[in-house]
């Protein structure tokens, strides 16, 4: 692994500065457009882009290949479900508080990867880590100035996506042995139709 250089951090911040104003864009968007077609725009938009890149790298994108269906799949779960239950869930909670929510994704991925992988067991130190995150989002949720009763259920139909993103990560397993760019643009396509 090679050390990392200052255009690193500057991606990483990007990265992060991108991620984190999705949430707020999403809410915006929810002001004019339903769920749904929130969740295609995001799919459409994303797809856009990757197929450019691997027509220029001259990717063969094998998204109608015979694993076709692992592709759609994927789409489907990794993609469309969560895409749709953010923007429906963040019509009632504050954009930062999805943000954080969606940051639960490690502890759910810790725990469908110890069943699910033969190399990421959950040991003493993850352990740990798991209880206290969890510890963390209960901590959010018994706050009633964050929750109430109005949109304690959209909070958790964040969580609910937040799980989705894991379920699809676990499956993409399932094709690993692809190109990251054919596989990503694959389930794209999918995932737009």
């Amino acid at each position: 692994m090679r050390n990392p250089r200052p255009l690193d951090f500057f991606l990483l911040t990007l990265l992060a500065l991108i991620w984190a104003s999705a949430f707020f864009n999403i809410k915006i968007a929810t002001f004019s457009y339903g769920p749904i077609t929130i969740a295609f725009l995001r799919v459409f938009f994303g797809a856009i882009p990757l197929l450019i890149i691997c027509f220029f790298k001259k990717i063969k994108i094998e998204a109608f290949s015979k694993d076709w269906l692992w592709f759609a799949a994927i789409g489907f779960i990794n993609l469309v479900l969560p895409f749709i239950l953010i923007a429906y869930g963040i019509k009632n909670v504050q954009s930062n508080l999805a943000a954080i929510l969606m940051a639960s994704t490690p502890f759910s991925a810790s725990i469908l990867a110890h069943f699910f992988t033969k190399n990421e067991k959950i040991n003493l130190l993850k352990s740990i880590g798991i209880m206290l995150g969890f510890c963390g989002i209960i901590f959010l949720f018994t706050d009633k100035m964050l929750f109430n009763e109005n949109n304690i259920w959209s909070a958790l139909i964040i969580l609910l996506a937040s799980t989705f993103y894991v379920v699809g990560g676990v499956l993409t397993l399932k094709i690993s042995n692809k190109s990251n760019e054919n596989v990503t643009t694959s389930i794209m396509i999918w995932a737009t139709i």
